[in-house]
C-alpha cells in the first residue's frame, strides 16, 4: 500500500532534522524549474502565483538562495517541514524511527517544485503549488513539465508493495498529476464529511486533518488491505458503507 499526500503551502523551517535523510528522486528536475522561477521578478511572480508581494519578495530570495546540493546545513526534512492541517494531523514527531522509516517506503509526497517526496527527503523552503501555470521551455505548465515521471515513480513503488493499493489523501490539484489511468494497481480515496447544517457534507479545514491521521493511521498500524482502511475511526470519523464505494470510502462525523 502506498499513500499519496499534497504538500503545503505553510512551512515550519525550525523544525528538527532526522537523523537519517534522503534525496529527492527529482532533484535535477528541480532545479529545472528553479532556474525557470529566477527570471521571474517579484512582481511577475506575484501575478503568476497570485500571492502578495510580501510572499513574492519572500519566495523569490528562497529561489535565488536555493542550492541543488541538499545538505543537513541547508535543508530541512520534508515530512517535518510541511506544516498545513494534514501534517497536524500526521503528527509526525510523534512516529518512532521504525514508523518514519516504514514511512519511507510506503508514503509519498507530491510536489510541484520535486515531484514526488519520500517523507525524509532533504529540501530547500520553496512555494511552487501544482496548478501554476509556469511555462518551461515548450512545456505549458507544471502538469505537462512532469508528464508522466510522477506516475512511472509510483507504479515502480507499488511493485514492490505487498498490495498494490494506491491511497489518495492528496487533494484533486496534486492527485492528477499521477496519469490515473496508467497506474498498475487499484485506487481509494477516502472521504471525510461533517454533520453540518442538516446535512453531511466535506468541510475542507477539517477533511485536511483527517487526510493526516487516516495517513498516520495507515503507517504506524502497517495496513496493506483497502479493507482494514474501515477501521479508521479518530476524532469521532466512522466507516459508513452505505455512503461509500469500491473505490471512495466515506466516513462520517456528527
Amino acid at each position: 500500500m502506498l499513500v499519496v499526500l499534497s504538500p503545503a503551502k505553510k512551512l515550519n523551517l525550525n523544525s528538527k532534522n532526522f537523523p537519517i535523510s534522503s534525496t529527492p528522486q527529482f532533484i535535477n528536475e528541480a532545479e529545472q524549474l528553479i532556474n525557470t522561477l529566477r527570471k521571474y521578478k517579484p512582481a511577475k511572480l506575484s501575478q503568476l502565483m497570485n500571492i502578495s508581494p510580501a510572499l513574492a519578495d519572500l519566495n523569490y530570495n528562497r529561489y535565488l538562495n536555493w542550492n541543488i546540493e541538499h545538505s543537513i546545513d541547508n535543508s530541512k526534512t520534508a515530512i517535518f517541514t510541511f506544516d498545513g492541517e494534514a501534517y497536524t494531523g500526521l503528527d509526525a514527531t510523534s512516529f518512532s524511527k521504525k514508523e518514519l522509516e516504514y514511512a519511507q517506503d510506503h508514503l509519498r509526497i507530491l510536489s510541484g517544485l520535486y515531484g514526488i517526496l519520500k517523507p525524509l527527503d532533504l529540501i530547500n523552503a520553496y512555494r511552487l503549488e501544482m496548478g501554476t501555470k509556469l511555462k518551461v521551455g515548450r512545456k505549458k505548465n507544471l502538469y505537462d513539465f512532469w508528464g508522466d515521471k510522477i506516475v512511472t515513480e509510483v507504479n515502480a513503488i507499488l511493485q514492490n508493495q505487498q498490495e498494490k493499493v494506491l491511497v489518495n489523501l492528496a487533494s484533486t490539484e496534486y492527485f492528477k498529476a499521477i496519469h490515473l489511468k496508467k497506474i498498475h494497481g487499484e485506487m481509494v480515496t477516502p472521504i471525510f464529511k461533517d454533520f453540518n447544517n442538516r446535512t453531511y457534507k466535506v468541510v475542507m479545514v477539517y477533511a485536511k486533518k483527517a487526510r493526516g491521521m487516516m495517513t498516520a493511521y495507515i503507517l504506524k498500524n502497517k495496513i496493506e488491505k483497502m479493507d482494514d482502511l474501515k477501521g479508521f475511526d479518530d476524532s469521532g470519523y466512522c466507516y459508513n458503507a452505505a455512503a461509500s464505494t469500491k473505490n471512495e470510502l466515506v466516513f462520517l462525523r456528527g
